[in-house]
């Protein structure tokens, strides 16, 4: 969902690109902006580091077709839009707007999370009866079935990717503007939903309050995916690493990186496991996957053409194709 930074910032420009860009070319500027502000690359340049995190924010919203299409129509509305934000965090979604008017409001956490709030399932006369205290219920007051429950009230908040895995604690804020405080699990997957028991709306005749329902929303990280309790990363390699083997460096999530041995003859798409690196939740524990992609060299001299002429003069003749050309006259 949206939130107040998405307003206030221009992730284009951060990148430097145009609004209609194409995603292969947003990945290219992207990639070419990491590399030059990694913080591997800057080491105790805080700049550098404080530019990264901004690229890479701009990156996770505009990578996402969705985010990206909610991030253009927010920028769009212009000065007219107005958020309201929760705690110390960022404001929620376009609920917000009209939350407003009924006394809503949004909030996020520590980490850029936005949220908004929609009444759980009900006609429009239980919206116009709240306003007026008539409540709601199964059973109306109470009557013969006792006290009625408390209605249950359905939000939404966007986390990063490494909060989902590590797990935190967020604030957000009640439609009647009360903090809550939300723990976060570790491993939690996108668009899990978790159980708030007591926290939606108050029973109308002393019963039991109902729940707030939260759908979690998880952005896309630049570098590693979820496969699971397994992260996976692509990891490219030189045609000689793969060829004759080495000790490389792959990236960890949160964490320093960590060496790795390419064994001499590796193809490309060769997973490398890293044990116990990956999501740690209540269900287990994950590994850390190395993909590794030869990088095949779009520019050669003079002399790295002819040292490679000379190498495929004396290659073996195989032919690399021959079985699955079989197979498929099969």
């Amino acid at each position: 969902m949206a939130s107040q930074d998405w307003f206030d910032k221009d992730f284009y420009a951060v990148l430097g690109v145009s609004k209609d860009i194409s995603e292969a070319d947003l990945k290219k500027a992207y990639r070419k902006l990491a590399r030059q502000y990694h913080p591997d690359s800057n080491q105790g340049d805080a700049k550098a580091e404080a530019r990264f995190k901004e690229i890479s924010e701009a990156y996770s919203v505009l990578s996402d077709p969705e985010q990206r299409k909610e991030y253009d129509q927010i920028r769009a509305m212009g000065s007219g839009a107005r958020f309201t934000a929760g705690g110390g965090g960022q404001g929620g979604g376009f609920e917000d707007v009209f939350g407003g008017m009924f006394g809503g409001g949004g909030g996020g956490g520590a980490r850029g999370q936005s949220y908004s709030y929609q009444q759980a399932p009900g006609g429009f006369d239980d919206i116009l009866g709240g306003m007026f205290g008539r409540g709601g219920g199964r059973a109306g007051f109470g009557g013969a079935y006792g006290p009625t429950r408390g209605r249950d009230i359905t939000a939404r908040t966007t986390i990063d990717f490494i909060t989902a895995v590590k797990g935190d604690t967020i604030k957000l804020q009640t439609a009647d503007g009360k903090p809550i405080t939300v723990k976060i699990p570790a491993g939690v997957a996108d668009q899990q939903k978790i159980k708030l028991r007591g926290k939606g709306e108050p029973s109308p005749d002393g019963g039991e309050p109902g729940d707030i329902v939260l759908t979690v929303s998880v952005r896309k990280h630049p570098v590693f995916e979820r496969d699971g309790l397994n992260l996976r990363v692509n990891v490219p390699v030189t045609f000689v690493e793969a060829t004759l083997g080495a000790t490389i460096e792959v990236p960890t999530l949160g964490g320093s990186p960590v060496k790795l041995k390419v064994a001499a003859g590796t193809p490309s798409g060769r997973v490398l496991r890293v044990k116990g690196r990956g999501v740690e939740s209540s269900k287990g524990k994950g590994d850390l996957l190395a993909v590794v992609q030869v990088a095949v060299p779009s520019h050669l001299s003079a002399e790295q053409r002819e040292a490679l002429e000379a190498f495929h003069a004396v290659e073996p003749g195989d032919n690399p194709r021959a079985e699955l050309l079989a197979k498929a006259r099969e």
